[in-house]
């Protein structure tokens, strides 16, 4: 069989293929995107499984307790009334497994009746392609990753979705609703049912998200960032007591708001360097332009030094919560501390 996993990212390549009906012998899935994992699992079985006699072409296997031989069995089982059978292996990691071998060669002569997906979800896809059994593996393999949507197609998709539902929504909008439920496809899916069914015109408003989108933490850090931007330290402190109500570890608490300081003084030193938001999603690792762009007109409201102070202050209070009595009260005064910070 000629090698198939070519850069390890084949999510266009795959959804092509799909799309145009050309269903491979041996997939591994794996990425953070679970929504298009499941859509794409969902559009395999809708195009395989349709016999009607799903239980004889249709095999899946949990992790635990997963048998070589019953895979094997199940490999070796004409599909009934159809032309392929489907077999689905949950959280099963081959890259360890005492089976190597036996898998190494069964993945090697799958027969063309066969379609088998490996899913990674709870366990790690960590292929070590140095050992020769894993690269064998990997060999036979199309290696899907699911990764967060760009920003073009995610706008584009959350305003189709709006669109089924009857609903029109703006591009901005469409971005502040990315930004603020994190971006992920499985929770825009069920925010993007609660936003249609609340609002009362045709034009799915600013307003309309705010009243039944809980934001994601990391959007909540980011607002009270903005509001000691802006020195608005009693918004901040408001802001701060909603961090308190999600019921956080207060190390995750403070981790996060180190985090949207730290990306607030790489904006800066952006600005000061003139670079663009490219260089600014490059050097923090943000996926989106509208995360980037908003960090930079956040930024450009504090000078570099204050910046630098925040960051200081934070790494202060985050190691102090490590021996504090009283973490929340900590981080209360690390709000009184940038108040009084000069530039």
């Amino acid at each position: 069989m000629p090698q198939k996993n070519k850069a390890g990212n084949g999510y266009q390549r795959f959804a092509e293929s799909l799309k145009s009906g050309n269903i491979d012998k041996f997939y591994i899935f794996h990425g953070e995107e679970r929504y298009l994992l499941e859509h794409s699992l969902s559009q395999i079985r809708q195009k395989l499984c349709t016999s009607g006699l799903d239980s004889f072409n249709y095999k899946r296997f949990g992790g635990k307790g997963f048998s070589v031989s019953e895979l094997d069995d199940a490999i070796n089982t004409l599909p009934a009334f159809a032309e392929r059978s489907l077999i689905e292996i949950d959280d099963y990691d081959i890259f360890t497994s005492d089976d190597r071998q036996r898998l190494a060669e069964i993945f090697g002569d799958l027969p063309d009746y066969i379609c088998l997906v490996i899913i990674f979800d709870a366990v790690a896809y960590k292929p070590d392609g140095r050992q020769k059994l894993n690269a064998e593996i990997l060999k036979h393999s199309e290696v899907v990753e699911f990764t967060v949507q760009d920003q073009d197609k995610l706008v584009k998709w959350i305003r189709r979705h709006f669109a089924d539902a009857g609903k029109n929504i703006s591009v901005g909008d469409s971005e502040y609703l990315a930004f603020i439920t994190g971006g992920y496809m499985t929770t825009l899916h069920s925010e993007i049912e609660k936003v249609a069914a609340y609002s009362k015109g045709d034009a799915v408003t600013r307003e309309d998200i705010d009243a039944v989108v809980e934001p994601v933490l990391d959007t909540v850090a980011y607002k009270l960032a903005d509001a000691l931007a802006r020195r608005e330290f009693a918004l901040a402190i408001r802001i701060l007591d909603e961090l308190f109500q999600m019921r956080e570890a207060p190390h995750k608490l403070m981790f996060s708001i180190s985090l949207k300081l730290r990306q607030l003084l790489a904006a800066r030193v952006c600005i000061e360097s003139s670079l663009d938001k490219s260089a600014l999603m490059d050097m923090c690792g943000i996926r989106h332009e509208f995360q980037a762009r908003t960090l930079l007109d956040t930024a450009r409201r504090m000078t570099l030094s204050n910046c630098r102070k925040a960051v200081l202050h934070s790494s202060e209070t985050a190691y102090e919560l490590n021996s504090s009595p009283d973490p929340e009260a900590r981080m209360v005064e690390l709000i009184l501390k940038l108040a009084h910070s000069k530039s």
